[in-house]
């Protein structure tokens, strides 16, 4: 198959991108937002809630590395997918839980995913996930870009985002680009 793209959101897109980044066979991982009814928005716009986008991530992967289906279930395990619209003390539909499908292959597998972890009860609740057909994507302003990297002293980095990717790094050794120091 090659190069592909998925896009995904899951509550912060700082905590999204800085798991995604380590992800063997990501190429690259870009903050942004998408399903929403407001042309080119800004973070503060975002942020209000009235603008219907998410915070997004979009993963660009080679799928002869990793699969979209491996990509969904790093996703679900990162993620809380039975809050709707709130991950955490992030409240509001900007940080819902969506995966917005590019063609009707990434639907269908995503329903199969979806499908097959409701049929395993990892959760008490049921998953409330969006699936959503991607239409637009628009770039974050560039702070937001790596902005784990970036900052990773930042409270809201150490608190909030570093256990995502330590819990990543700890459950899904075998799909690193990289040996992490021990």
């Amino acid at each position: 198959m090659g190069t592909q793209v998925a896009t995904l959101a899951g509550g912060c897109f700082w905590c999204l991108e800085a798991v995604f980044d380590e992800v063997k066979g990501v190429q690259s991982v870009e903050s942004g937002y998408a399903g929403g009814h407001v042309e080119n928005p800004s973070y503060k716009a975002v942020c209000t809630g009235m603008t219907g986008h998410a915070e997004v991530i979009r993963v660009t992967f080679d799928d002869d590395v990793v699969s979209y289906r491996d990509l969904l279930n790093v996703f679900f395990g990162i993620h809380d997918p039975t809050t709707l619209n709130r991950q955490g003390a992030d409240v509001g539909t900007q940080y819902r839980s969506a995966i917005f499908y590019h063609d009707e292959k990434q639907k269908n597998i995503a329903e199969e995913v979806i499908k097959d972890l409701e049929t395993q009860k990892i959760w008490d609740k049921p998953i409330v996930t969006t699936l959503e057909k991607m239409e637009v994507f628009y770039v974050a302003e560039d702070y937001h870009q790596e902005y784990f990297a970036n900052n990773p002293y930042q409270p809201y980095c150490a608190a909030v985002v570093a256990p995502k990717v330590a819990k990543f790094r700890k459950h899904y050794m075998d799909m690193l680009k990289k040996e992490q120091p021990a």
